[in-house]
């Protein structure tokens, strides 16, 4: 078990800097709203293949077992680093992180790198806007680890779980889809606090018990409110300078993946005190608390 933390560990280590590059990369490939739509089917083919994972990872448990599957899955990430090597261009480094690291060695990158994490967080409006994009989701992951206990508990029939879990990514995928679709530039920017509210506000639901179908139709609107990112992409990109855009969204991944672990670390604290109902409901309310932090005034481009 302790040598399966570390290698998950390890992993989580290299998610940040290989989801850095890859947002880069969309915005130096796409310009004004053709990357936001980019980042919204970046969002949607995640959401889609989050959906695809569990399905095919509970079917490979079946048939496989557990041991096959996991080296299944190992195979499928190499054959998904072959195909990023061999289709995927070639990303040059920011020239001011050559001149570190050809100069002064891993180290000089390491120092490199956090005073340049610390620059980006001291410069108000970028760190408004990574705490925009980190906050919601790092309290829904705590309402959504506690669905589980939730329906044990309420006694819901067998497998609803799992429905109710495919519940969050079905509403994601969805709200990208009509946001990114249907709704001007400007209009996504303003739309940003009220679909933080969309967020958070079914949670709220959870303290009252209501049945499962119910619960499943709260988490699918809850997703749907996840759309709201797609009104930060462009102004997080304008408030970050273009030399540091790799560092900042590498940044970005790795607040999201600590405060999305900590969610659950915290609100299953709270549901031990309280209630699992109330602790979900208390997890949306926090969300709904964020949306004043991003309020129109503050995406602006003067701001």
């Amino acid at each position: 078990m302790a040598a399966i933390l570390v290698v998950i560990a390890a992993v989580a280590c290299l998610t940040p800097a290989f989801s850095g590059v890859t947002n880069r990369l969309i915005a130096e490939t796409l310009t004004g709203d053709a990357y936001v739509l980019g980042r919204s089917m970046s969002n949607m083919s995640a959401s889609a293949a989050q959906l695809i994972g569990l399905a095919g990872g509970g079917a490979a448990v079946e048939l496989l077992g557990p041991r096959s599957s996991l080296l299944l899955s190992a195979g499928a990430y190499l054959a998904a680093a072959v195909a990023v090597r061999l289709r995927l261009p070639d990303l040059p480094a920011p020239e001011q992180a050559v001149r570190h690291g050809s100069r002064r060695g891993f180290g000089s990158v390491l120092r490199h790198s956090w005073s340049g994490n610390t620059k980006l967080l001291a410069e108000r409006r970028v760190r408004t806007l990574l705490l925009a994009q980190w906050l919601p989701p790092a309290f829904v992951a705590g309402a959504e680890s506690l669905i589980v206990p939730f329906a044990g508990g309420r006694g819901m029939p067998a497998g609803s779980t799992g429905l109710l879990l495919a519940c969050l990514p079905v509403g994601m995928l969805a709200g990208d889809l009509a946001v990114g679709r249907f709704v001007r530039p400007a209009v996504r920017e303003r739309l940003v606090a009220a679909l933080v509210m969309v967020i958070g506000l079914p949670l709220a639901g959870f303290a009252l018990d209501p049945p499962w179908v119910v619960c499943a139709g709260l988490l699918l609107v809850t997703g749907t409110g996840f759309a709201y990112a797609l009104g930060l992409q462009r102004p997080f990109l304008d408030a970050v300078p273009q030399a540091s855009r790799g560092q900042a969204f590498g940044l970005l991944t790795a607040g999201l993946m600590t405060v999305q672990g900590a969610g659950p670390v915290v609100f299953g604290a709270v549901a031990e005190f309280t209630d699992v109902g109330v602790a979900m409901a208390l997890a949306g309310l926090a969300t709904m608390c964020v949306a004043r932090c991003v309020a129109p005034w503050r995406t602006g481009r003067g701001q």
